[in-house]
């Protein structure tokens, strides 16, 4: 129990970088993600996508739901607009996700720990492949760092490769 509501300002939660692609033209799109409420039985995140922000069809380990807050992504074949309630069951993938031309703003709630993302091989080759198809390729994202020894994620959490000191 906290004691009480633990009332979160996403201003005060740390931006971490999880996801970015380059385009072959110079720019750079990423995903901006925010960790709200970490906790071994709940984990609930704010992300902010760059415009054009393309990421691969994967998975979480827990029921997900996902709430438009503005902007729009497509998901798979369908275009989620501000206000659309996105519901993932435990084990089962969704995307790619591909976000509109001002970007997209995402709230997410995941039953349980919530960092346990997992994609196959033919997911990942078809995210290169329509990274091409895009212009673009992976870029590289900072190491992700998290305070709570539960959270410890293994490299392979992010689907970006992680930037060497």
């Amino acid at each position: 129990m906290f004691g009480g509501p633990r009332i979160v300002d996403t201003e005060e939660v740390k931006e971490r970088e999880v996801v970015r692609i380059e385009f072959d033209d110079g720019r750079s799109a990423s995903i901006w993600e925010r960790f709200l409420l970490p906790s071994p039985s709940m984990f609930t995140f704010y992300n902010r996508w760059d415009p054009g922000m393309i990421s691969l069809r994967h998975g979480h380990q827990s029921d997900h739901v996902v709430y438009v807050l503005s902007g729009e992504v497509m998901v798979g074949d369908r275009l989620c607009k501000k206000g659309a309630h996105i519901y993932l069951i435990h084990g089962d993938r969704f995307g790619p996700w591909i976000a509109g031309p001002k970007g997209c703003e995402l709230l997410g709630v995941l039953k349980g720990p919530g960092v346990a993302a997992f994609w196959s091989p033919e997911d990942m080759q078809e995210y290169i492949d329509l990274l091409a198809r895009h212009g673009a390729r992976q870029g590289e994202v900072p190491p992700l760092t998290v305070d709570e020894p539960w959270m410890a994620p293994p490299a392979a959490a992010l689907p970006s490769p992680i930037k060497e000191d």
